[in-house]
């Protein structure tokens, strides 16, 4: 395929708000190995989607059986400066909520740029056969975008790109064109461990191996029952998701914060307190996470999570007071974490 439409690919994604494009081939190798190790260690948790596809996440053309090249984009969501975040993590009465969620869902605003991009592949070249991917099917798409020269994956598991650090999403085209792909990204973490180190939970057991069982993000939006009680006091404040490890990651120096306004904070979500999230009632939370990926987890699991922050806070006559209030609430699963809030806060 001629490199004059390579080039206008990477052009069009650009305009379309793509901060880097991509091209990938389709050979995932090292990355399969990589994920059977994982799974057989068991450290998918209640991640059942990680195995049931069998080899389609490692092997493109088992996905999409046409596929040549894959086009991998990475857009920037970053919504504020590090110190905004340090502040909200260090505030205990505050309710932290992973930066990537302030915004719109990103899943419905790359997947539309994305058949943007397909369109002008085809208005250009005719018909040719694709298919667009946003955390929607097995894809590796770390995998993908280092093979596209994107950036390289760090010791946390997450992208990391040299002149942009690693605060952005993902996504992909897998295309039966044969573009020539890009050079992959050599890794450049070198022998900082600081990730490894940040991580509340220990949950990154080794450099490039993430335990999900112990992730902090695992078990505020993954997990749909108890969280074990010996990590519940090492989530902090953390109510959907952390970001420990990439605000700890030096090559985030180089992160900007997004210009796509979508992606900006919603209903003061970056800085909501821990007692006025846990008084939301299902309607209110269901209005002010509209368009949210924090949708996701539904109502039980928020007032799970606030109920965890809010035993893991310094003692207050009014949190005590919230906790106790909340006990009528109809779910086994949330009065029992309730109830060792309350526990925390008398002990």
């Amino acid at each position: 395929m001629p490199s004059a439409l390579i080039e206008k690919i990477k052009q069009w994604g650009i305009e379309l708000g793509f901060q880097q494009v991509g091209i990938a081939d389709t050979q995932l190798n090292e990355a399969e190995n990589h994920l059977h190790h994982w799974l057989d260690n068991g450290f998918h948790g209640e991640l059942d989607y990680m195995a049931k596809h069998g080899l389609k996440r490692s092997r493109p053309t088992l996905l999409y059986p046409n596929t040549q090249s894959i086009i991998s984009v990475r857009m920037d969501y970053l919504p504020e400066y590090a110190i905004a975040m340090k502040t909200a993590l260090n505030s205990p009465t505050s309710a932290y909520i992973s930066r990537y969620a302030l915004g719109r869902d990103y899943h419905k605003l790359m997947r539309q740029r994305l058949q943007k991009l397909a369109d002008k592949i085809q208005a250009e070249i005719g018909t040719f056969g694709y298919r667009a991917f946003v955390d929607s099917a097995p894809v590796l798409e770390k995998a993908i975008a280092q093979k596209a020269g994107l950036g390289w994956i760090g010791k946390h598991s997450n992208l990391i790109n040299r002149k942009a650090g690693s605060w952005f999403f993902l996504g992909e085209i897998y295309t039966d064109l044969a573009l020539t792909p890009d050079q992959p990204t050599t890794a450049h973490c070198g022998e900082c461990s600081a990730c490894l180190t940040i991580c509340p939970t220990q949950a990154i057991v080794a450099p490039y191996q993430v335990d999900a069982r112990r992730c902090v993000s695992y078990l505020t939006i993954e997990l749909h029952g108890t969280i074990p009680v010996e990590l519940r006091p090492l989530i902090g404040n953390r109510i959907y998701g952390c970001d420990d490890c990439q605000l700890i990651c030096p090559w985030n120096r180089f992160a900007n914060v997004t210009k796509e306004p979508d992606f900006h904070p919603r209903q003061r979500l970056n800085t909501q307190q821990l007692l006025d999230v846990f008084a939301w009632s299902e309607s209110e939370f269901l209005m002010k996470t509209e368009g949210s990926a924090i949708r996701r987890i539904g109502y039980e699991r928020w007032l799970r999570n606030s109920a965890v922050a809010l035993g893991n806070a310094p003692k207050n006559a009014e949190i005590l007071h919230a906790l106790k209030a909340r006990l009528t609430v109809h779910s086994d699963m949330v009065r029992e974490h309730i109830q060792w809030a309350i526990k925390q806060q008398l002990s």
